[in-house]
């Protein structure tokens, strides 16, 4: 009796678990939901002196690209880190902005400060998302597309990439014009302050686009999470399923980094916080809380640096040097394992 007894209790303690679950994570994602809206509200309402209608268009301009990159890099890392079964994995780590890096110091080469100008700016930030993400998804199809590589490999052909792409960089620098080279070097660095306002509104609806399709992957991307083998034991196309995965994740990569800039490690930064405060890997929590975290770190950083500690430097030196403490934390920590 005592055994029969004891399997349906058994089970109803596990089933009891799943509210217990929802009710947690929930609360987690509502503190953040919070912290979020008071540092949008800090970020746009402390230090105004001005004409209020001045500076509330100024700000909001770059709250909406703080937004988007929050979203993009946070999402796209989320995405990269399932796909690639490591969560000290970024897509910059791949040698993204070393491409985008390239690719502006090629477009100063060929057309020149005037040229790059006359050639617009929604071109421009066209042809930069369709190269990049191209390039890119080149770059790591083969490493994805048949069986799972090492971390080791993917490390190697990420730092070669970068690599390469640095030292064709460089070449292209000494060919330039030197009139032209303060040009190029404001666009080699992110840069969260002079917002291009026309750029805002494509790479709104491409992130709107990116964000529901990993919303609607959601489930698939927990599949994925269990491992190639048991994926496809599962009944998942791997490989259409992960280069899908991987065209979008290139893209909202690109999206961030032609509209302010590189930024290497903020969405290893914010990726790792999520996992963290919500507990779990389920990405119907993880996917809104990186974007949370984004906000927050992002909207936060900034009143904190400008307005309360009164430094002029810019946010994505302190934001690149706390991720690169990060990623060495956890590289040590995973070297320990």
């Amino acid at each position: 009796m005592q055994t029969a007894n004891a399997a349906p209790t058994a089970v109803s303690a596990s089933v009891g678990l799943l509210p217990g679950l929802w009710q947690r994570t929930g609360w987690r994602l509502g503190v953040l939901a919070v912290l979020a809206l008071l540092a949008v509200t800090a970020f746009m309402t402390v230090g105004v002196e001005a004409d209020w209608a001045f500076v509330l268009q100024h700000r909001g301009t770059k709250l909406a690209a703080m937004v988007v990159v929050a979203a993009a890099l946070g999402m796209s890392t989320v995405v990269f880190q399932t796909v690639t079964h490591n969560t000290i994995l970024t897509p910059a780590v791949m040698g993204l902005d070393a491409l985008y890096q390239l690719l502006q110091a090629v477009l100063v080469l060929t057309l020149g400060a005037v040229g790059v100008v006359a050639l617009g700016m929604v071109p421009k930030f066209g042809l930069e998302i369709v190269c990049m993400a191209g390039l890119s998804v080149l770059l790591v199809r083969w490493l994805f597309a048949g069986h799972a590589s090492s971390l080791h490999l993917m490390l190697l052909v990420g730092m070669v990439a970068g690599i390469l792409f640095r030292s064709l960089t460089s070449f292209a620098m000494r060919m330039i014009d030197p009139n032209e080279f303060a040009t190029l070097q404001d666009r080699m660095f992110a840069n969260f302050n002079t917002i291009q306002t026309p750029l805002l509104l494509p790479a709104g609806a491409l992130l709107l686009l990116g964000g529901l399709f990993f919303w609607r992957q959601r489930h698939v991307l927990d599949v994925l999470a269990l491992g190639r083998e048991a994926a496809i034991n599962l009944g998942l196309n791997y490989r259409r399923q992960v280069l899908q995965l991987l065209v979008v994740v290139c893209t909202m990569v690109a999206i961030s980094t032609a509209l302010v800039g590189p930024v290497t490690f903020f969405g290893l930064l914010v990726a790792n916080m999520a996992y963290q405060w919500m507990g779990t890997r389920r990405h119907a929590w993880v996917l809104p809380a990186v974007v949370l975290w984004g906000a927050i770190m992002l909207l936060g950083g900034q009143v904190a640096l400008e307005r309360i500690l009164g430094f002029n430097s810019a946010l994505s030196v302190v934001v690149e040097f706390v991720g690169g403490l990060v990623f060495i934390a956890l590289l040590m920590r995973k070297g320990k394992q």
